[in-house]
């Protein structure tokens, strides 16, 4: 295509839009609409996402050393719970950190008087997925001076059955919502260029290309969706960074945190712009292939 026939086919989409100023607000509205939806539907799902990896990731496993196993014994074990492949990182707690960590969370008026500390010393073993972690428990359960392996055994399979459900129920309604949006806009701007139609057959008649019409509808859908996406860009962007700074502080030092401002919302607002523009075009493509057969 030559750059003056492409500047002329820009200059014709501009023309059409303000010529069908109420028919291209209509269309350009449904997309803010759609897209605002998306939008916020993303912000939840992404935030809801990073919650349930943040639950996953504070999975852990506390292995108690027998009281009987000596350092050699400890470090043997430590070697072969590291040797497995599942496995991403082992800690060593003492049984006197124990102690002192159990009479932080029990308060000061928990103490022992006159008594030999009773905990064990205690391997944490984390998983590089946490869905291993019951299988990699089983593992080490097996192996020689260890009393026990606690993950939280009943609990920790239900959880993670739970958030793949959510995971899959988010990915679905998402899917869907794209669906309904890409159908509603296709109709809204099939309805545009219903009634330039005649206009449509006029070019074909005195010898117009389909490309030569189609290029300024789909120009057309290429403004629909960038003017569509910047209304829901300022709300999310606005009000995701409200949401933050009101949320995160009173998160802070806890194990679960909403998805940092940056560079979460410029992902989201180039995903609304690109939804957009994909939108429209698909949209006018569509619409306009039922006219170009006379």
């Amino acid at each position: 295509m030559k750059i003056s026939t492409f500047i002329r086919h820009l200059r014709e989409s501009f023309k059409s839009l303000a010529r069908n100023g109420w028919m291209m607000f209509a269309s350009a509205s449904a997309v803010t609409i759609t897209l605002l939806l998306v939008g916020v539907f993303f912000v939840i799902i992404m935030n809801m996402n990073k919650f349930a990896n943040d639950i996953e990731k504070d999975v852990e496993i506390r292995v108690h050393i027998d009281l009987t196993a000596k350092k050699a014994d400890q470090e043997k074990l430590r070697s072969q719970i590291e040797s497995i492949n599942a496995v991403q990182s082992v800690k060593y707690s003492s049984k006197q950190h124990e102690l002192k960590d159990l009479i932080k969370t029990m308060g000061n008026d928990f103490k022992l008087f006159k008594q030999e500390n009773p905990l064990y010393d205690v391997y944490i073993v984390k998983t590089k997925n946490p869905t291993d972690t019951p299988k990699v428990a089983k593992q080490i359960e097996k192996m020689d001076h260890v009393e026990s392996a606690i993950y939280g055994k009943g609990k920790v399979e239900n959880l993670f059955h739970i958030l793949s459900i959510c995971r899959n129920i988010g990915l679905v309604l998402i899917i869907a919502l794209l669906l309904t949006a890409m159908f509603l806009i296709s109709n809204t701007i099939k309805i545009t260029i219903f009634a330039r139609r005649k206009e449509i057959e006029i070019m074909k008649l005195v010898g117009a290309t389909n490309w030569f019409i189609r290029w300024p509808f789909l120009l057309e859908g290429l403004w629909l969706g960038i003017l569509g996406s910047i209304i829901p860009i300022l709300i999310v962007s606005f009000g995701y960074y409200y949401l933050y700074e009101l949320v995160s502080p009173k998160l802070q030092n806890q194990f679960i945190q909403i998805l940092d401002f940056t560079p979460f919302v410029y992902e989201i607002d180039v995903l609304l712009i690109l939804m957009g523009i994909l939108i429209g075009v698909w949209g006018s493509t569509m619409s306009i292939r039922r006219y170009l057969k006379v």
